[in-house]
């Protein structure tokens, strides 16, 4: 048994009002004591001196693309160096289980890229695969898509009754093998395919424990994201279960608006959302119409590569593209390449559409399709709105009691978005030590104990006697990201000391090589539904 002793730290609970300095001794895999002044000693005990630090419940990333990335050190190290030490994959309705994962590796290669290991079949497996073998915790939660393509394939439309039934036993499958809820992703395929009644008979079997319904929401946010939050309410309602939003992209205005209302029609309702105003997904999904994203690759392909689909695509498609209301018709100078698995593109890593369509003397619509056509679909890329909303609103948004930390970090590409090294430490730099919008102890809330309990992470997200010990320690002055949209890979800074299970896994800012991290299963304990 491992023992720790935290010592000169103030400590930040995730359950008082203020910091308080104490001492935090870990035995095993939990806090034994918190108090001031503790003493112990032994050949067995590891002293962390954390004067002039915080010590915070370790942080619950709620919205992550790390499933398959977080066996790789230097994603450890990235979200090591943030404070997490649990993130939350499945998300936006694709990923590995249920099936042999070859579905979400070929259609979200760009997005979670390959598992090393999963190759089936169930949500149970999956969490199997990181026992013992990474530094933190990975928590799921059952991607729709994935469901709705092993019971109907690519089919592009609704779903018989006999179909609703066989996806609902593999969600209940799912909830019995440690899932914390289930997730769409509602512009994606085929989760774009699926209504509000046949998603409503998904998220039944969640009723039982509470599990949240979490959305990549239909309607595109923004300006419209009244839509999807009424489609989320119905379903909700429907179902008899609680929700979250994901990445909940609208003015502070209009969410405090919307999560009024959802709360007014006796909705539970979360949300996450990241400190940043560009977002970042596969390329296709914004530039190839829907039914040539769920065709096979292979045919796609094909179809790129014939002058006469390309010009229907010009002529049919592209228009709809330039009314997208986050991106309109400067959608060339907004887009920017972020991956490309083809190595003759290498060269196009950081540029946009525009930039690369003019280096090759063409138009941005071949740019796109050429880069799809090499990448075989495999390309990401980093999208600019039009109107960036500056840091008062972004806070506004984020101080919202419902919020949750999340990053929707993707790992995948030479020149990603910073979102994923850099949205948590930019959460305590910007918005909590700068501008203020959170306390540190508001700031607990947001991103550890919120996510633990809104996903029945049991005893994680609160540092008290009997808790698991996942506790990050963090210079308050210091902390910062140094990710930028010029330089993506930055790692955070001012937070060196991390344990995981009453381990140290980061020390002095370095991997320590222990492994006491895996899969997270949801608590079987009802806990009360978040107001």
């Amino acid at each position: 048994m491992t023992r720790v002793l935290i010592s000169g730290g103030l400590v930040v609970d995730g359950e008082s009002t203020a910091p308080v300095r104490a001492d935090v001794l870990v035995e095993g895999e939990r806090i034994a004591a918190i108090s001031a002044d503790l003493s112990a000693t032994g050949d067995d005990l590891t002293v962390i001196d954390a004067s002039g630090r915080l010590v915070m419940p370790g942080f619950i990333d709620a919205h992550a693309h790390a499933e398959g990335a977080v066996f790789d050190p230097e994603v450890q190290l990235a979200l090591l160096r943030q404070g997490i030490t649990t993130v939350i994959g499945g998300q936006d309705g694709v990923s590995y289980a249920p099936g042999d994962g070859r579905y979400a590796t070929e259609y979200f290669a760009a997005i979670n890229g390959p598992h090393p290991t999963y190759r089936g079949s169930s949500v149970a497996d999956l969490l199997r695969t990181y026992d013992g073998e990474i530094p933190l915790g990975v928590a799921y939660v059952i991607p729709a898509g994935t469901v709705r393509h092993e019971v109907m394939g690519s089919a592009q439309r609704p779903a018989t009754a006999d179909e609703r039934a066989r996806m609902a036993e593999l969600v209940r499958a799912g909830i019995a093998d440690g899932a914390v809820g289930l997730s769409t992703g509602l512009d994606y395929v085929p989760g774009l395919f699926a209504d509000a009644e046949e998603i409503a008979a998904l998220c039944a079997p969640l009723s039982d424990a509470q599990l949240p319904y979490v959305t990549h929401m239909r309607g595109g946010y923004e300006d419209n994201a009244e839509f999807g939050v009424d489609e989320v309410a119905r379903i909700g309602l429907t179902a008899g279960v609680p929700v979250h939003i994901s990445h909940f992209h609208t003015s502070a205005d209009e969410a405090w608006r919307l999560m009024s209302w959802l709360a007014e029609r006796g909705v539970s309702a979360t949300f996450d959302a990241y400190p940043y105003t560009r977002g970042c997904s596969i390329l296709g999904m914004t530039m190839l119409p829907p039914e040539w994203n769920v065709a096979p690759v292979d045919d796609t392909v094909a179809a790129l590569q014939d002058p006469a689909e390309r010009e229907r695509l010009r002529r049919e498609w592209f228009p709809r593209v330039a009314l997208n209301p986050s991106l309109g018709p400067e959608w060339p100078e907004l887009i920017t390449v972020a991956h490309t698995v083809a190595a003759e593109w290498a060269w196009a890593h950081g540029k946009t559409l525009a930039e690369i369509a003019e280096a090759r003397a063409t138009d941005a619509i071949d740019a796109a399709l050429d880069v799809l056509a090499a990448s075989r679909l495999n390309a990401n890329a980093i999208m600019a709105v039009r109107d960036q909303r500056p840091v008062e609103d972004l806070g506004r948004l984020i101080a919202h009691p419902a919020h949750l930390g999340g990053s929707d970090g993707i790992f995948i590409g030479s020149h990603p978005h910073p979102r994923a090294r850099g949205t948590f430490a930019t959460y305590l730099a910007t918005y909590v030590r700068e501008r203020e919008f959170l306390t540190w102890a508001e700031a607990a809330h947001h991103l550890s104990t919120g996510p633990a309990d809104r996903f029945h992470l049991g005893d994680r997200g609160r540092l008290r006697p009997g808790s698991i010990a996942d506790i990050a320690i963090i210079d308050p002055e210091h902390v910062r990201d140094t990710a930028t949209y010029a330089e993506p890979r930055g790692l955070a800074v001012g937070i060196d000391d991390v344990l995981v299970a009453g381990r140290p896994v980061l020390a002095n800012g370095q991997l320590t090589g222990a492994r006491p991290g895996g899969g997270i299963r949801a608590d079987a304990r009802h806990l009360p539904p978040l107001s």
